[in-house]
């Protein structure tokens, strides 16, 4: 999990028909694009591509139809929901609870065979070393299309079996961002969420409403905190603007060439390094993340939205929110990798992943966001208060949504990344 973006540029680490954002702010020049604008009837309208907007009416009206057989097309046919087989999935590590696979094999007789990841470069590495075999399901984050185009370890989807308007329309990227050479539809939209603030409500207390990236980094809270390698630079970056000790907008200014990166992250990397004494742990999983607010002492972290927000629905004394320089918005997909083999086994998945009921109770154990339209009325109270309390006031005006990664901007990433971890 991720992660990475609510939207690509055409170029290109909540509820589940969410209303989002006003205005997301771009990111780049050439990510113009708007997440959101209001109506005015004064709902707020979702947009996460150029030329495609919905309002949550829309959204419901979408439903309806679908519920009446409208528009749909023949999915999974019966004997393969009726018999037995296997499906192999790559995904993220806690994005498949006990729930819905529960549901899955309930509904369709299919076992998953389920291996567990905690970032795109895992994915990547593990069908590089296939040649694509060995998985029916992988799920890349939208941002990193860019790359994937170039791999060839994907094969698209037969859309007359997804029951597309299933869902938000919004983040259905699929064609316009994931058609690779005009091939058709490489990536279907699966789980979204962000990256923020989390912390010990009894250890830790934010300077105001919102908390701020660079409290990870603070001197007040050394030895006491956690990140993600390559995103708590970015996140080092973006506090490092507000306290105006960077340039405005130097972070999202670094994608546009190597250069700019390398005059940005030298600087970024050389004060990570001389704060990082003050850094606790460095995660990348959803246990770990865990862990580190339950057992290891870390009293607040930069985290995806999901593992702080279960601890805070199990009860924990933990609290998640969007930081005051924004959180981070991504969206992750499924994929289906060139070596394949249980097709009608891929179908039923993507059939169940958007039934609305179980995409739901999902949401309820995982903590993260669902597209498919009216999840978010089967995630619950405790849900929706949850989705309230880390978004609140306008902080889902100031969502900030990752752009497509080219391959030389994750390559150097990764150099500086691995520079202050090893220093």
């Amino acid at each position: 999990m991720h992660r990475n973006i609510l939207s690509c540029n055409a170029a290109q680490d909540r509820p589940g028909n969410a209303t989002l954002s006003k205005k997301m702010r771009p990111v780049t020049r050439q990510n113009e694009e708007q997440f959101g604008e209001t109506n005015s009837e004064g709902e707020v309208m979702i947009s996460f591509k150029k030329g495609a907007s919905a309002t949550r009416r829309d959204f419901l009206k979408t439903a309806a139809a679908a519920g009446a057989g409208l528009s749909m097309p023949a999915i999974v046919s019966s004997s393969v929901l009726a018999s037995s087989g296997e499906i192999n999935i790559m995904m993220w590590s806690d994005y498949l609870p006990e729930s819905f696979v529960n549901g899955f094999t309930d509904k369709t007789g299919i076992k998953i065979n389920f291996t567990g990841i905690g970032s795109n470069e895992e994915i990547i590495n593990k069908l590089k070393a296939t040649n694509g075999e060995g998985f029916d399901i992988v799920s890349p984050t939208v941002n990193r299309n860019l790359l994937w185009a170039e791999l060839g370890l994907l094969q698209p989807f037969d859309m007359s079996k997804v029951a597309l308007d299933k869902v938000n329309p919004s983040m259905a990227l699929g064609e316009t961002h994931w058609n690779f050479d005009g091939k058709g539809v490489f990536w279907l939209p699966h789980i979204w969420g962000t990256e923020g603030i989390a912390w010990r409500t009894d250890a830790f207390v934010p300077g105001g409403e919102f908390p701020s990236y660079y409290d990870v980094w603070d001197e007040a809270n050394a030895g006491k905190t956690m990140g993600r390698g390559h995103s708590m630079l970015l996140g080092l970056g973006l506090g490092l603007e507000g306290r105006g000790e960077l340039e405005p907008g130097s972070m999202w200014a670094a994608y546009e060439s190597p250069e700019k990166m390398d005059e940005v992250w030298t600087k970024v990397v050389e004060a990570a390094i001389a704060k990082k004494p003050n850094i606790k742990l460095i995660w990348n999983d959803a246990d770990t993340q865990k862990n580190g607010l339950l057992n290891e002492g870390v009293i607040v972290g930069q985290t995806w939205d999901g593992p702080p927000l279960a601890l805070k629905t199990a009860g924990e004394p933990v609290m998640y929110r969007a930081p005051k320089e924004g959180a981070m918005a991504w969206v992750d997909g499924l994929a289906m990798p060139t070596g394949a083999k249980n097709i009608d086994q891929i179908y039923a998945f993507i059939e169940t992943a958007y039934d609305a009921k179980l995409a739901g109770e999902a949401i309820k154990t995982h903590g993260y966001n669902s597209p498919v339209i009216g999840a978010a009325e089967f995630g619950g109270e405790i849900y929706a208060k949850n989705f309230a309390d880390a978004y609140p006031g306008e902080a889902l005006d100031s969502l900030n949504a990752w752009p497509a990664e080219a391959p030389w901007y994750s390559e150097k990433r990764t150099e500086y990344t691995n520079k202050f971890l090893s220093a």
